[in-house]
């Protein structure tokens, strides 16, 4: 038999093999480590791989703890089962609910579309449109979601900037390229295209386009650099939108997993710190999006051909028409919207009121009105819950008085903002079980012993300045997240960063934070988050496009995160001092408070 068939053979079963192999591959751990800590390495290395090569899916890798953590006396049930709903899953349910309350009612549509017509049609300024765009929905709504929702708008505007894209192929390039079947989308990877979305394309329909092109009386190298600079625009368009929704998602602690999964360790390994919520991490984090946001718009518009002398100047050529176009159809799409009614006015209200009251429950640098109550017993999950509890009974119709007494008004049955069903619908539990696996995975290392016993072998990187060890942490963090879930590499990587900190007597903080951001920055390849597969689907973005463009992204990120961290991050956190809440629980050695800069720690324990 031929080696391509066996081989072939063998990729169709690999997700078994690994199943069965891996097993078999690591039981060594189990007798060459010490007993307890050993066994928990043996899960965790486990779980690491299914979540990596995706041998399972993802959410039932999570549910591994419920029946390895206590088979293997790590564990009790007791102890594993209630780490699958602990406060921070609430607050992330009421985040998802929120958020599927507004598409059910279409707000972030209303907010796409009114946020374009404001930035204006220059190709740079529509970059900056649907970034700043899809960052603020992202913040709210899945970032799958936001782009999902974003790039069906992109696609029509760009239509009417340019014309029809495959039309626009043709022209950019020369008969004889070799790389014309590749760019005309007959490249050897194949993916699944996006859904049709008949709605979104009437609704954006445009006309016109076919008369400017029986009156171009360019020469064919006129029309080849136009065709050439316009698709490379549509590309900028197309990779904008799936960046941004990785970014904005950092800006809250329900904008993505990872953020949640670091308070929840945070809560596990530290109890007594409690200088992460929502108001504080936004505070820390919306800062560091919008400076992000600004070098990755340099960046994208200056590879993708956006910033250029019309971005000041006023022209009157073919260019200005397509853009007056386009600003049109902008327009008369937000028109054609109406006027907002009861039902998008009351979700606004509402979910405006949802991040007020996250924001100043207890935002740290001032008093926020969790004052009024017990302390301790009000938490972000509580504020979240009450809000979303009120969109299931709260009205869709503007209630009337005149109802009641008008024997001939219709008697329909009363609907409120958001039904349950929707909720259930809408709602990724696997997402929910992948935190709750994360939690039980962090706590079985407490517990057992195994981060510390890590940390004790990571002594050598304490010989590695803090600032440095911020930049690589974030730097690995965010190559390893390409080709693993981020939810995945953040619980695999959170509990060793915070060990390592100790170890170093450096604020945990300093550590875990950027860890936790760098893991959202996946940025070079197609399969690295759901937004980018999902741009790469359309069929019109190459793989090499998503690599030039992204890793000077990923360099652009870290830089930013190692900037916030050393700047206004220390401050808000304190960060040059050694807290008290960072006493290690399985530790014989406890380290004291200091009040030194992380450099100055780190020299001290050398």
């Amino acid at each position: 038999m031929k080696m391509s068939v066996v081989s072939n053979k063998l990729w169709c079963i690999h997700k078994q093999l690994i199943l069965l192999l891996t097993p078999l591959v690591f039981l060594p751990l189990l007798f060459t480590l010490p007993e307890k800590e050993g066994k928990c390495l043996y899960v965790v290395v486990l779980m690491a791989m299914f979540w990596c090569t995706e041998a399972l899916p993802l959410a039932v890798t999570a549910m591994l703890p419920v029946c390895l953590f206590p088979t293997l006396g790590i564990l009790p049930s007791k102890t594993v089962c209630p780490q699958y709903f602990l406060e921070t899953n609430f607050l992330f349910l009421s985040g998802l609910v929120m958020a599927s309350s507004i598409e059910e009612w279409g707000l972030h549509r209303r907010i796409a579309l009114k946020v374009l017509t404001i930035v204006g049609v220059k190709p740079a300024w529509l970059i900056m449109g649907m970034m700043l765009t899809s960052s603020f929905l992202s913040m709210w709504l899945s970032n799958t979601a936001t782009t999902a929702m974003m790039l069906p708008i992109a696609n029509a505007i760009l239509e009417s900037l340019f014309g029809d894209l495959e039309t626009l192929k043709r022209k950019s390039k020369s008969p004889g390229d070799p790389e014309n079947d590749q760019i005309n989308g007959q490249s050897t990877v194949k993916l699944h295209t996006l859904p049709s979305m008949p709605s979104e394309k009437l609704m954006l329909s445009i006309d016109g386009t076919d008369e400017t092109e029986q009156s171009d009386t360019r020469t064919a190298e006129e029309i080849q650099t136009e065709s050439a600079y316009q698709l490379k625009v549509w590309k900028g368009f197309l990779i904008c939108i799936p960046y941004a929704a990785s970014i904005g998602g950092t800006a809250t602690l329900t904008g993505t997993a990872p953020n949640l999964i670091l308070i929840g360790q945070l809560k596990s390994y530290f109890p007594d710190c409690d200088l992460i919520n929502f108001g504080s991490w936004f505070a820390f984090a919306f800062p560091l999006m919008l400076l992000f946001l600004f070098l990755g718009w340099i960046w994208i518009a200056f590879l993708h051909g956006g910033l250029n002398t019309r971005l000041c100047f006023t022209q009157h050529d073919r260019r200005a028409k397509a853009e007056a176009r386009a600003k049109a159809l902008i327009e008369e799409d937000y028109r054609n919207l109406g006027p907002i009614n009861f039902a998008e006015g009351s979700i606004a209200f509402f979910f405006v009121l949802f991040a007020v009251l996250l924001f100043t429950r207890d935002p740290k640098f001032v008093t926020g009105w969790s004052v009024f109550f017990k302390k301790g017993y009000v938490s972000d999950a509580v504020t979240g819950v009450i809000i979303v509890s009120i969109l299931f009974f709260f009205p869709s119709q503007k209630p009337s008085l005149n109802w009641w007494f008008d024997p001939h008004a219709s008697n329909t049955p009363y609907v409120p903002l958001l039904s349950w069903k929707k909720a259930q619908d809408s709602v990724p539990w696997n997402i929910i079980l992948l935190l709750g696996g994360g939690f039980a995975m962090a706590k079985a290392c407490e517990e057992s012993g195994l981060a510390s016993w890590i940390g004790g072998h990571l002594q050598p990187l304490a010989e590695v300045p803090p600032a440095a060890a911020v930049m690589l942490i974030t730097a690995f963090l965010a190559l390893f997240t390409e080709f693993a879930s981020n939810t995945a590499t953040i619980i695999i990587f959170l509990p060793v960063i915070a060990e390592l900190a100790l170890r170093v007597s450096v604020n945990p903080l300093y550590f875990m934070i950027p860890a936790t951001v760098g893991c959202s920055y996946a940025f070079m390849l197609p399969v690295s988050t759901p937004p980018n597969s999902i741009a790469f689907a359309t069929g019109h973005l190459m793989v090499k496009d998503m690599v030039k463009t992204g890793i000077v992204m990923n360099i652009l990120g870290i830089l930013s995160v190692s900037l916030a961290m050393n700047t206004w991050g220390v401050a808000m956190f304190d960060l040059n001092v050694y807290p008290e809440w960072a006493h290690p629980i399985n530790m014989s050695a406890v380290v004291t408070d200091v009040h030194l800069s992380p450099v100055q720690s780190l020299n001290t324990t050398l």
